[in-house]
């Protein structure tokens, strides 16, 4: 399905890594601007920050022209997802009905309510969002799949597999993004999540990409990528600390009933609700993978109408702190 939002009522937004020169002369009114934004600090060492914010386009831009002055090592952007915004008072258009009459069962039976509906053979009932899953057969690998829940390969398997995610800094010029995917594509690798945004620097775009594969094999793709013109540096983030991340608009069916639990739910998660109609609320959330995963599984059970997903985007941590390394460490008693 592809729908034209110019034209609509909509929640646009972006997600930025941008890693600051931190003087100590200029720290205090750095931090100072992150408050101001509402960013968050994910990286700290001796002489850079590396900050993550979110918002619309115009947000997005007013940060970077604020932030310039400090002085921007590196930075890598998403491009823009949106969602349409619901209406008040009218029906549902992804469930078929409307706020009044959302049926208030318990956990996971809405769905298997749903699900009954729709096989009634009656097609006004169907669900009607835009992102489905990949059913899999026994002669398809799941490697070689993309659904809606790209799955991480955090540690090798047996043959080596994980994987890798790979940042690179391209010329900012048409068919560079064709030829990258291209070659990709040429060496039998399939593309776990993909995001291109403008670089640090005018005429150069970052692309930051997440491919399985061994040490072996992306090593021989990150030779080939280097065999492009307008290819300017590739580096392979898999074997050192990084900062990911990555932002999800999701709208989900809810009554007066349920709105009440659903906002309970995103606080948890530091979610934000930047949408709420008779029957939705439109969630933003920011977070590595699994966060991701999480909040989704929990907010299926009340109907999930669209899902909107940025891919990763990854920055190097200058502190050395690699975070996925001490998720292995229990937490300390107090």
């Amino acid at each position: 399905m592809v729908e034209d939002l110019s034209r609509e009522p909509q929640v646009e937004r972006e997600l930025m890594l941008i890693k600051l020169n931190a003087d100590p002369s200029t720290r205090a009114e750095l931090m100072g601007l992150v408050d101001i934004f509402r960013a968050k600090v994910v990286d700290v060492s001796d002489h850079w920050v590396t900050v993550e914010v979110t918002g619309d386009p115009g947000k997005i831009a007013a940060v970077q022209r604020n932030f310039s002055k400090f002085g921007i090592k590196e930075l890598a952007r998403t491009g823009k997802i949106a969602l349409k915004r619901e209406k008040m008072g009218e029906t549902a258009p992804f469930w078929r009905f409307s706020a009044a009459s959302y049926p208030d069962l318990p956990g996971g039976s809405l769905l298997r309510n749903l699900s009954s509906m729709s096989h009634n053979g009656n097609p006004h009932t169907s669900s009607r969002g835009d992102v489905y899953p990949v059913e899999l057969d026994e002669e398809i690998s799941p490697n070689r799949v993309l659904d809606a829940h790209w799955g991480v390969l955090y540690d090798e398997d047996a043959s080596g597999l994980q994987s890798h995610t790979l940042s690179m800094l391209v010329s900012n010029s048409s068919g560079v993004l064709n030829m990258v995917t291209g070659i990709i594509s040429q060496r039998g690798s399939n593309i776990q999540s993909l995001a291109v945004g403008p670089a640090e620097e005018e005429g150069l775009s970052r692309i930051t990409t997440v491919v399985p594969g061994t040490d072996e094999s992306i090593g021989k793709l990150v030779q080939q990528f280097y065999k492009l013109v307008d290819l300017h540096e590739v580096q392979d983030l898999t074997h050192m600390p990084f900062a990911e991340r990555e932002l999800m608009l999701l709208k989900v069916a809810v009554n007066a009933a349920a709105r009440r639990d659903v906002l309970d739910i995103i606080s948890i998660f530091r979610a934000k609700a930047v949408d709420i109609s008779d029957h939705t609320i439109t969630v933003e959330l920011t977070g590595d993978f699994n966060k991701m995963l999480a909040l989704q599984k929990l907010l299926e059970p009340y109907g999930i109408c669209e899902v909107a997903r940025t891919g990763r985007v990854a920055l190097v941590r200058e502190s050395g702190v690699d975070s996925t390394y001490l998720r292995g460490f229990p937490l300390p008693l107090q």
